[in-house]
């Protein structure tokens, strides 16, 4: 009895073992993530099929699991229909599409579909596609290494330091994601008067 109580701790423990090792592994490879940088981009046009498969090999560290996608050709289809990326050239996708198509996957986690489009858009009057690519992925790559770096030195204190992490990281998120969705609301409402001026005045041209 005393035996067997024992061989199932060590089972547990060898589990959790795992799961840290797991952890710390995910953490060194994605902290030192950076997405392709756009002169490394596929230079010739691609059709749907090669475009999900390019975005599955630049967004695997970031699926939750195998069974877990973020881009499928639906989605794609979508973002196209609302004016979030703009309509392939004869079916065939440019680096400026799998450029946008890594932010939306990216942003999507975090802000809705419109308030995406509303944040490119307006980026986008006064910077090039290139430029913000750039920037989005340096930016992005100095997040991951700091956060990362949080978990790799949390999982050697093990699970219950890892648990509470896990708690102040959601308590980050939410807190930013919350100021950030007011920040597009606010700015999304100041807009709307010069919009709808804009579309007054083509009526009048008409």
């Amino acid at each position: 009895m005393i035996q067997c109580s024992i061989s199932i701790v060590k089972g547990a423990y060898k589990i959790l073992e795992q799961a840290i090792d797991q952890i710390q592994k995910w953490a060194e490879e994605t902290g030192k993530f950076e997405a392709i940088a756009w002169d490394k981009m596929p230079e010739i046009y691609l059709y749907m099929d090669q475009v999900i498969t390019y975005m599955d090999k630049q967004l695997k560290l970031f699926e939750r699991n195998e069974n877990t996608r973020l881009l499928t050709s639906s989605m794609i289809n979508n973002y196209v229909k609302d004016n979030v990326l703009e309509r392939p050239e004869q079916k065939k996708y440019s680096k400026e599409h799998l450029a946008m198509l890594t932010m939306i996957c990216m942003l999507k986690q975090v802000l809705s579909i419109q308030d995406i489009s509303q944040l490119l858009k307006s980026l986008t009057e006064h910077t090039s596609k290139t430029e913000l690519y750039d920037q989005f992925r340096i930016s992005q790559a100095k997040v991951l290494e700091d956060i990362c770096s949080r978990v790799n030195q949390t999982a050697e204190q093990g699970k219950d330091a890892l648990t509470k992490l896990a708690l102040e990281l959601s308590i980050e998120a939410n807190a930013r994601r919350t100021a950030a969705e007011r920040i597009l609301s606010e700015l999304a409402e100041e807009e709307a008067p010069k919009h709808n001026k804009k579309k007054e005045k083509a009526k009048m041209q008409d």
